[in-house]
């Protein structure tokens, strides 16, 4: 039987996990805290799932993959972890990231609509089409419920077979780890730590400090009823209000550099004005809606926005850069990688640890999603 070690509990780590837990493979799963702590990225309340992806058609592709994953999981879980409540993109030009993605997305046969700006009346209470070109509507897109999916995850990878350690980890010599003061080898080692890889590997990602707020509506912004939205030109995304936490509206831009383990948890005033600015120019009845509920998370970002899938040495695998459009792929990435460590395939060259150069477009909005 081949063993392997994944180290981190966030959702990529889990999937995998659970992937390779159920097609025969001895697995640990290392993690110093719990799936679903708060400081894991995995933990936010929400991510978007969309299949918009600019000209990519393989994250596009991809992300069709993973919604049946999604739907798949959730039904097995016998809970709604995937609220499918459509997508509009608002578009500022019209040829722009909404354009190329709706030519993508009709070359995959992904159902999707273009729209008058003055559509958007039909889905939100409350909306102003300001400054829009065009809308992009996904109608298969939707909301993850992403801090339950990532419990969730972990537990089934438990239930498959998973031996769960808890532990900090450290790489070892070859294909091994240092955990809790024990070291432990297997035919191969992930290393899926999120915003720890850095620490621990020579790796192009950067670490930043991410606001997410969600704000206190009416019932009519209940999602689903009110779809999610993103506005790649101005960097916001969101969507109604999900289980009682409030209508999230946040922004994609970056934060400044931080320590994902020891860093404040307090969210910047400057984020929630950049989110009340937003919200006045889209939902104007909302512009002064009180923060109801915030959380503070990290970006772990390669310059590119392409992801880490790459061996470092013999059976010593890296996974990661992944934040802002990582999470929706999670059960469809599982396989992928999966078959790379079966020998099946090897990654895509895109996501080896050779220079990056940094490119706009990939992640866009949604760490929600992403």
């Amino acid at each position: 039987m081949k063993s392997v070690i994944v180290v981190g509990s966030g959702i990529w780590g889990s999937s995998l996990a659970l992937r390779l837990a159920e097609t025969g493979w001895r697995v640990t799963l290392v993690e110093q805290h719990q799936a679903g702590h708060v400081r894991q990225a995995s933990a936010g309340e929400t991510r978007l799932m969309r299949c918009s992806h600019g000209g990519e058609e393989w994250y596009a592709r991809m992300a069709w993959r993973a919604r049946d994953g999604w739907r798949r999981l959730g039904a097995r879980a016998g809970e709604e972890l995937y609220a499918e409540a459509g997508m509009l993109w608002f578009a500022r030009t019209p040829d722009g990231w909404e354009h190329a993605s709706a030519q993508v997305l009709k070359n995959l046969d992904i159902p999707c609509e273009v729209l008058d700006p003055a559509d958007g009346a039909r889905f939100f209470p409350d909306y102003s089409p300001a400054g829009l070109s065009h809308l992009l509507w996904e109608p298969h897109a939707g909301v993850i419920r992403a801090r339950r999916a990532t419990q969730v995850t972990a537990r089934l990878a438990e239930s498959a077979g998973a031996r769960i350690v808890r532990a900090r980890a450290t790489p070892a010599p070859g294909a091994a780890v240092e955990a809790g003061g024990e070291v432990l080898t297997a035919d191969r080692v992930v290393w899926a730590c999120g915003a720890w890889l850095p620490e621990l590997f020579e790796v192009p990602v950067t670490v930043t400090k991410q606001d997410t707020l969600h704000f206190a509506v009416p019932a009519a912004w209940t999602t689903p009823g009110t779809p999610a939205w993103v506005d790649h030109a101005a960097a916001a995304y969101g969507h109604g209000d999900v289980d009682g936490v409030g209508m999230k509206a946040t922004s994609d831009v970056e934060g400044r550099p931080y320590e994902p383990e020891h860093g404040e948890r307090a969210v910047d005033e400057a984020s929630v004005a950049r989110a009340r600015f937003y919200l006045a120019r889209r939902f104007p009845s909302l512009a002064s809606a009180p923060v109801l509920f915030s959380q503070v998370c990290q970006y772990a970002l390669t310059p590119d926005a392409e992801w880490i899938i790459a061996e470092t040495e013999p059976g010593v695998w890296l996974l990661g850069g992944d934040s802002g459009h990582g999470f929706k792929h999670a059960p469809a990435l599982a396989e992928y990688v999966a078959g790379i460590l079966d020998g099946e395939y090897g990654p895509e060259p895109r996501f080896g640890l050779h220079e990056r150069a940094p490119a706009r477009g990939l992640r866009t909005s949604g760490r929600a999603s992403a």
